[in-house]
């Protein structure tokens, strides 16, 4: 291994970034930073040169004397749009011009296809393993192996359940609960100025990969709220595996054994485009204007313009952007600093009242 103190023009520069991945100032207030199988050895995949300009000269010495820190992501897979920007904040920052040589492996949601990619990168000697874990628990193991090597872990998105937290070093992610909270606030909100406070609400829920941080947080936010709204009626809970084709199969499944729903909360964005597809197939209309209340998470683009068409109600943001992030936290540990072991993502919301179209246009995701 390789290790290396990053200079203070690219910390500059990676700080620069993270500030830049707030969404733009015309955006809403944001929540509270209190706080979306291989059988061949993992692919190296080259990162692709970064969207924003770096400073030159270190980063050029870094490339020229393959003095580079090497950075293994074992990412769950590309099975959303959030997936999609999450994966390309990564390859825009660990960049060799920034001084990184990234080792990309796309686990195409399988935790087995993950363990895989972590012993590789154990085998190669990586100085940084990042991990987005597709599930909560079964990883000590390959963490403790990691450990042996002298590896530090960081984990990006959702978390693991272990007993000895020694094993990662950080955690980069979004407060889930306090998202799924807030979308019960909302709800609550937006039902009583509706005039229908007190209404009996009929709610199902397409949940995301079940044992997933971001399934099990905002499941449990929206219970939360439940339980201060007796009016409120969870009729099922299905998982839609965080894809727009199951999302649309389990919608096609309420549909048929429900009557009368009133809300359908999809714990990501591509659930929702799902379940908007089946809605109308089955002749019923949804959205502001609409039969049934459709809210969802993660807020990437597209959820802005399913708002603007009028389909989606609101969407709960999971802010992507994590790979300034994780870039932070290595310069501190090259540094021999102490960093937080729970580090959460700025992050908001957004509804069919707002300047969508605007916010729209300075969206980096």
């Amino acid at each position: 291994m390789r290790k290396k103190l990053v200079s203070v023009a690219l910390v500059a520069a990676m700080a620069a970034s993270m500030t830049a991945c707030g969404g733009g100032s015309s955006a809403p207030a944001e929540a509270p930073a209190t706080e979306a199988a291989k059988e061949e050895a993992p692919a190296e995949t080259p990162a692709p040169a970064a969207e924003e300009e770096k400073e030159e000269e270190p980063a050029a010495a870094d490339a020229a004397s393959g003095d580079l820190i090497t950075v293994g992501y074992a990412q769950v897979g590309a099975e959303s749009d959030w997936r999609t920007a999450n994966t390309e904040s990564f390859k825009s920052t660990f960049t060799e011009e920034n001084g990184y040589k990234l080792i990309f492996d796309d686990a195409q949601q399988k935790q087995e296809n993950q363990i895989k990619a972590i012993r590789s990168f154990i085998q190669q000697e990586v100085d940084y393993i990042v991990v987005a874990p597709v599930v909560e628990t079964g990883w000590e193991t390959v963490l403790e192996e990691a450990k042996e090597a002298g590896i530090p872990v960081i984990l990006s998105d959702r978390q693991m359940q272990l007993s000895d937290d020694s094993l990662y070093e950080a955690w980069v992610g979004g407060n889930f609960v306090l998202e799924g909270e807030t979308c019960g606030d909302w709800l609550a909100e937006y039902l009583e100025a509706q005039g229908r406070g007190e209404e009996e609400i009929n709610i199902v829920t397409i949940q995301g990969t079940i044992g997933a941080s971001a399934q099990v947080g905002r499941t449990q936010g929206m219970a939360n709220k439940m339980e201060e709204h007796p009016n409120w009626k969870m009729l099922d809970m299905q998982s839609g595996e965080f894809t727009q084709a199951k999302g649309q199969e389990v919608m096609e499944s309420f549909l048929k054994s429900y009557d009368d729903i009133d809300v359908v909360i999809c714990e990501n964005d591509n659930e929702a485009f799902g379940a908007i597809d089946a809605i109308k197939a089955a002749g019923k209309t949804c959205g502001p204007e609409g039969d049934i209340i459709v809210v969802s998470f993660d807020s990437v683009k597209a959820a802005f313009e399913s708002m603007i068409a009028g389909d989606l109600n609101a969407t709960f943001e999971c802010n992507p952007l994590h790979g300034p992030r994780v870039a932070e936290i290595i310069q501190k540990l090259e540094a021999g600093e102490t960093v937080d072991k729970v580090q959460y993502v700025d992050e908001a919301y957004f509804d069919t009242s707002m300047d969508l179209e605007s916010i729209l246009a300075e969206r980096a995701y």
